[in-house]
């Protein structure tokens, strides 16, 4: 049966906006370099979807259905705050908020635990597409964790590196409100003599243009934890007394984000099959003079907030699963979608990695239609995990039955 193809297209902003980041509601980027169509769409960029059954899914009838279940339900309470009658996204074809909300009152009287009933939950409620960036199903996919940092209340001879909050200063320009073609695209910086200008860089930051300014959350006692910090968007901070706290993403300075595993690949440092983040990390450490340079190249840097339960949050604003949450590009799949992944495992050569997961997140540096970043959680196996994956595989999209948005041909 030949499916239905439909598409949606990227459009690029204007060149003026070359020099300022968009902004993303969570944090994690990549370190590593990848092809210049994964962290840049094409200007014809499209997102296809061709219709499947779910027998056509690989490994569908082998995944534990009812364990994503409270995951979906997590993005289901951010759901239920939105208009009914409002699209969900910016494409029509994944429905109204309507449409979810009844998949959402669905997925409550499901028992939990019950794989019969969880499974044919998602097959009843949902219909599978093929995602592609014109019909090229294949992308990247990379993974972020939760680190763990040394910290302290104040500043002491072995805790100098500060981790600040988010200025008051900042302003951020939606440019949808001026210009409708660029909806969902935020600027940002501070006004100087009634004009916006950029907001101050992360070398200025690390020279002390904050400094003063009571912006401290704590303090760190590694300059390259921190600014794995900054990359992954969240970490929890250990204290002197055994404590701990966690700290999440609040926002940035709306400088333009480098990968500084390219600039390392630039330098003859690292060949581009060699990069990995425990690559940088040593490469970062054994270079400490040129380590701090090379931190400062990437001119963005990340502000914090302490959260308190669970953690640490999305941009959906639901608290994050290891194993089960998704960051992609919202320019062309809303979050709160359910997405099949299929890859490989990272620890495992050639294993293959399929999984129902919900798109719960955004990256700077997850751009594309076919592009993923996997959150796997915290611990010494989440940072590996996180750490070596630059897999290339496919995702399908779960998108609702009761819409019928794509008419099988």
């Amino acid at each position: 049966m030949r499916a239905s193809v439909l598409r949606t297209t990227y459009v690029r902003p204007f060149a003026f906006l070359a020099a300022l980041t968009i902004l993303s509601g969570c944090a994690q980027l990549d370190l590593a370099p990848t092809p210049p169509a994964e962290t840049s769409p094409a200007a014809d960029s499209a997102l296809t979807l061709r219709q499947l059954t779910f027998d056509e899914v690989p490994g569908w009838n082998s995944e534990a259905h009812a364990d994503v279940l409270p995951v979906l339900l997590r993005s289901c309470a951010r759901i239920e705050k939105k208009d009914p009658a409002l699209p969900f996204g910016t494409d029509q074809r994944m429905g109204k908020v309507g449409d979810w909300l009844s998949i959402c009152k669905d997925a409550k009287i499901i028992r939990p635990g019950n794989k019969i009933e969880a499974k044919y939950f998602f097959e009843t409620r949902f219909v599978p597409y093929l995602a592609g960036n014109n019909l090229d199903s294949h992308g990247l996919f990379t993974g972020y964790y939760e680190p763990e940092l040394r910290g302290n209340w104040g500043p002491t001879p072995q805790f100098q590196v500060p981790i600040y909050s988010r200025p008051t200063d900042i302003v951020s320009v939606d440019l949808g409100d001026h210009r409708p073609e660029l909806a969902g695209t935020q600027i940002a910086g501070r006004v100087v003599d009634s004009r916006l200008v950029p907001y101050f860089t992360r070398a200025e930051i690390n020279a002390g243009a904050l400094a003063g300014k009571e912006l401290e959350i704590l303090w760190v006692d590694d300059p390259i934890d921190a600014f794995f910090l900054h990359i992954q968007g969240s970490g929890r901070i250990l204290l002197p007394d055994g404590s701990h706290i966690r700290v999440g993403y609040a926002g940035r300075n709306g400088q333009r984000y480098t990968a500084i595993g390219r600039e390392l690949v630039a330098m003859g440092q690292l060949k581009l099959e060699d990069v990995t983040a425990p690559a940088i990390r040593t490469w970062l450490q054994t270079h400490p003079v040129a380590g701090t340079e090379l931190m400062n190249r990437n001119k963005s840097y990340v502000f914090f907030r302490v959260i308190k339960g669970e953690g640490p949050i999305g941009a959906q604003g639901a608290p994050l699963t290891p194993g089960r949450s998704l960051a992609i590009d919202p320019a062309f799949v809303p979050l709160g979608v359910p997405v099949w992944l299929d890859t490989t495992d990272p620890l495992t050569k050639g294993a293959p990695l399929r999984r129902l997961m919900m798109a719960q997140d955004t990256g700077s540096a997850i751009k594309g239609p076919v592009r993923g970043d996997v959150f796997w959680g915290f611990g010494a196996e989440a940072a590996a995990r996180a750490g070596l994956m630059k897999q290339k595989g496919g995702y399908y999209l779960l998108l609702p039955a009761s819409a019928k948005l794509i008419p099988a041909s």
